[in-house]
């Protein structure tokens, strides 16, 4: 929190108009931040920050972050004075995420992990800001079926050539990327490996199953469940995981951290919660098996327990009400996929 008589920070989140991103911009505000949002919406919306552009403290940037960018020749950033007081810290979350596009944005998704990366990387390195890096649990890359991993767990290589390897293989890249930053130019780095979040602005339409089950549920259509009969998942709520990469960046750890619910759901499980809790009368149906969509690991969060004492306080079933009122109250807003 920015206390009376400080220095103001200053924030800058790539791909902070995305699902989580657009959280992380909310908790910056709620802390006192000046929050500079970057963001092309290639998997998001102006939607998820409308509610922030009128808010003196926050500016929206529209920008392709594999290209550079220099902050200080963005004239709507002059009231924070950039030029004088830099960046305090830097969230890279950019990178596309859409599950039914995922094939049309394999070339979107291999830049971004690399160029995207390193550009932001070298904005905080010219304000010798603290940085984020958001990774994924794919960084884990085979395992058994089931298998809880934690961050010392490097057996299950991923394959650079697998048609999933742009966002797999570039998410381990990236990792390694910015430990390179850390340690050649002593640049403050953290990274955190998200695993399967979910709550209010999640991408509709795009095979996510949570936000779509949630408007189906209301809208009496079927619940559509893609993958197995089986498919099992780690849910975390989306203001655990802002709770746990703040928690991150006010600590002297660099991380990796994995940060999920270790409790396990089968989805279809879920879609039947969610038909009681908005006392629907849709049914299931079977959809389609997904490239981008695999069950995924399980989390062991034992070290950010202990390192930064950080866990999940949200169960599944506070989460998805939550998150059904939302859907309720701001239909209008919710952002659908658009094909590419």
């Amino acid at each position: 929190m920015v206390k009376k008589g400080e220095k103001e920070k200053i924030a800058a989140v790539f791909g902070g108009a995305g699902f989580i991103g657009s959280h992380l911009c909310e908790r910056l505000l709620e802390e006192g931040y000046n929050v500079i949002c970057v963001d092309n919406f290639i998997s998001s919306g102006q939607n998820n920050i409308s509610h922030l552009l009128r808010l003196p403290k926050f500016e929206f940037i529209k920008h392709d972050i594999t290209k550079p960018l220099d902050l200080e020749k963005k004239s709507d950033l002059d009231k924070f004075q950039v030029n004088v007081f830099g960046l305090s810290e830097v969230y890279n979350l950019a990178c596309p995420t859409s599950i039914k596009n995922f094939e049309k944005l394999k070339m979107e998704t291999a830049l971004t992990n690399f160029m995207g990366t390193k550009n932001t990387l070298d904005i905080a390195l010219k304000y010798k800001s603290k940085y984020m890096y958001f990774s994924s649990q794919v960084v884990y890359g085979n395992f058994e079926k089931g298998d809880f991993v934690n961050e010392e767990f490097f057996d299950g290589v991923t394959n650079q050539l697998d048609p999933r390897a742009c966002y797999d293989e570039g998410k381990r890249f990236a990792e390694t990327l910015v430990d390179v930053y850390r340690d050649t130019q002593k640049l403050d780095t953290k990274i955190v490996r998200i695993f399967r979040t979910y709550g209010p602005r999640m991408l509709l339409g795009d095979g996510q199953m949570i936000p779509d089950f949630i408007v189906n549920a209301i809208e009496g259509k079927p619940l559509v469940l893609h993958g197995s009969d089986d498919f099992r998942t780690s849910l975390v709520y989306v203001s655990d995981v802002v709770e746990g990469c703040m928690k991150l960046m006010y600590s002297e750890s660099n991380g990796p951290f994995n940060i999920g619910n270790p409790d396990i759901h089968k989805i279809k499980d879920v879609a039947e919660k969610i038909l009681n809790l908005t006392e629907s009368k849709s049914g299931l149906t079977k959809g389609e098996d997904l490239l981008f969509l695999r069950e995924g690991a399980f989390p062991d969060i034992t070290r950010a327990k202990e390192d930064i004492g950080w866990f999940p306080l949200i169960t599944l079933e506070d989460g998805l009400r939550k998150t059904i009122d939302y859907t309720k109250a701001h239909k209008n807003l919710l952002v659908f996929r658009t094909e590419v």
